[in-house]
């Protein structure tokens, strides 16, 4: 079984090599410093790939692209230093098996062909989002393979659902694996700075440097596309990507340094893979259940709950597995509490208690239960069933105030067909009869 032995992040100004910086190097002499002691710490992980996410590699709004070429190589040659080029193998069987994983997820990911690369003149040579990290490393160790993901402009779930892929490839393969996210953050801290002085840039910086330090991962999914725009950054998606990967890991991450000399952010974070835990969305449903089965009383919010919680509303499913076969799944389509914490107590009781189709859990089974949270996004109409993916999209049915629903990434159910006809089935409509369907997305929490 693979592993991601441990998870950095690093910024990827060119001058940051003294090859290229010369004398402002020294001006980012910590960024420096900390890139080192990553390499250092990637040097003593001793991986077998390195899977590396950059902004700067071919972006799409629709697709992750995934480089193919046997190997990948790049210079920094653009930045008047030809002399320094490196070319690694290119872990491909990883690379296909992050694909397949996705795809199984409704994720839009792949290779591209040659003659797609050539109409849309992308090179597959290294950009220098990947080339600075790997210079660092390149001096300590040179024995591994390279993964090169790019960072599409896309909805963070989405992204953080493709880092969930990765993690579910590594653990299908033998690997010892590094995730290596690069990205810069604001480039608007000074007047000079690239883009300007901006107002939300050093606002920005400090809310992701505090994201670090605290992983609030549920902050980092709030900030949307305008905020990243508006905060003229790079790096965000291939630390949401990160965070994707480390799904459910006990995380302990540093805060390596931070500093801005030339109006842009650089960020240096390691996070250490503690083993594996449940979320704290799924602590909180199984205090809930414990509470319930054993005491017969309703869980207070309990005040380990992060703040994020009670500051945030939404629909949410809770669903209990015994020795892999379902044992209980009830959940609301939109918010029915005031908050999210509240609204996963009630449905993790509703679960164990007051599922039809299964008797009320009992204090033996409490040991053998897998626990999961979804967290539903919001549902949009759909005019055609070509818009549906069963991987990707759970399903609404309604008609009348008959209502079915059925969450996306099931066991069993891989055709639009079988989803629908199953949401109907639970709202008691003919497939004859005239419905409408509703979209909609999930965070899974295990």
């Amino acid at each position: 079984m693979g592993k991601i032995v441990g998870s950095f992040f690093m910024p990827h100004p060119p001058v940051l090599l003294p090859e290229i910086g010369g004398k402002r190097e020294r001006q980012i002499a910590a960024t420096a410093k900390s890139a080192d002691r990553i390499a250092d710490e990637i040097s003593k992980l001793e991986p077998d790939t390195i899977i590396l996410s950059t902004p700067h590699a071919p972006c799409f709004r629709d697709f992750f692209y995934i480089t193919r070429t046997k190997n990948l190589s790049g210079s920094f040659a653009a930045f008047g230093s030809p002399q320094l080029e490196f070319s690694f193998e290119n872990d491909l069987p990883l690379a296909e098996d992050i694909i397949r994983q996705a795809e199984r997820s409704g994720l839009p990911a792949g290779f591209l062909d040659h003659s797609t690369r050539e109409r849309l003149a992308i090179s597959e040579q290294l950009d220098h989002g990947a080339m600075v990290p790997l210079y660092f490393v390149w001096k300590k160790m040179r024995n591994f393979k390279l993964v090169l993901l790019s960072t599409p402009m896309m909805d963070s779930h989405q992204i953080f659902k493709f880092g969930q892929s990765i993690a579910d490839a590594v653990t299908a393969s033998d690997r010892r694996v590094v995730y290596l996210a690069s990205g810069d953050l604001s480039h608007g801290l000074t007047e000079d700075a690239p883009a300007g002085l901006l107002e939300q840039g050093a606002q920005y910086d400090r809310r992701i440097k505090r994201i670090i330090e605290t992983n609030d991962l549920d902050d980092l999914l709030k900030i949307s596309q305008l905020e990243m725009q508006e905060a003229a950054e790079c790096g965000t998606r291939s630390l949401v990507m990160m965070y994707g990967a480390l799904d459910g890991c006990e995380l302990e991450s540093r805060v390596l340094s931070y500093e801005g000399p030339f109006g842009v952010g650089y960020l240096c974070a390691s996070f250490r893979n503690l083993g594996r835990r449940e979320s704290e969305y799924v602590q909180l449903a199984r205090e809930t259940i414990e509470v319930k089965v054993r005491e017969n009383k309703t869980l207070v919010v309990p005040a380990w709950v992060p703040e994020s919680f009670f500051h945030r509303r939404a629909g949410t499913f809770v669903s209990l597995k015994k020795k892999g076969r379902l044992r209980g799944c009830i959940g609301t389509i939109a918010a029915t509490r005031k908050n999210i914490a509240e609204e996963i107590i009630q449905n993790a009781i509703s679960a164990a208690t007051q599922d039809p189709r299964f008797p009320p859990l009992n204090e033996i089974e409490l040991g053998e239960l897998e626990i999961s949270v979804d967290v539903l996004g919001d549902a949009e109409p759909v005019a055609t069933i070509k818009e549906l993916d069963p991987q990707r999209y759970g399903v609404i049915v309604s008609s009348g105030f008959r209502r079915g629903l059925l969450l996306p990434a099931l066991e069993g159910v891989d055709t639009v067909e079988q989803q629908l006809l199953i949401a109907l089935e639970k709202a008691d409509i003919s497939p004859d009869e005239i419905y409408q369907i509703e979209r909609f997305e999930v965070v899974r929490y295990v």
